[in-house]
C-alpha cells in the first residue's frame, strides 16, 4: 500500500482559536514521530473568509489512519483538538465553491 495525501479541516468553537492552532501545528509532527505520516512537510492554511485552519499532510499507507485511532498519543491529541474546534469537510469551505481557492498560510 502507498502513501496518502489527506487533508483535515478543523474550525475553531468560539474562543479556542489560539489554542486550535498551536494543536494543529503539533498535530503533524507528532504523526511523523510515531511513525504514521511521512516526512513531506503538511501545507497548513487558514480560510480568510471564516478562519477555518486546513491541513494538507500524507499517511504512510492506505492503513494509517486506522492504526492513528488505537495509538496512545494520538487519540489524546484529537481528544484536545475536539473539545476546541469541529472536524468539517472540503465542502464545508465558503472557498469550495470558487475555482483556484486562496488561503493565508500558517506555519
Amino acid at each position: 500500500m502507498g502513501s496518502e495525501i489527506v487533508t483535515a479541516i478543523y474550525r475553531a468553537k468560539p474562543g479556542h482559536e489560539d489554542t486550535l492552532a498551536a494543536l494543529v501545528a503539533e498535530h503533524t509532527p507528532m504523526l511523523q514521530r510515531v511513525g504514521l505520516a511521512t516526512d513531506r512537510a503538511p501545507i497548513v492554511m487558514r480560510s480568510r473568509v471564516d478562519g477555518t485552519i486546513v491541513e494538507v499532510f500524507e499517511w504512510v499507507d492506505a492503513d494509517a489512519a486506522r492504526r492513528a485511532h488505537e495509538h496512545a498519543e494520538v487519540g489524546p491529541m484529537w481528544g484536545r483538538m475536539a473539545k476546541v474546534a469541529d472536524f468539517l469537510t472540503l465542502a464545508d469551505l465558503p472557498e469550495a465553491v470558487t475555482p483556484f481557492a486562496h488561503f493565508e498560510p500558517l506555519p
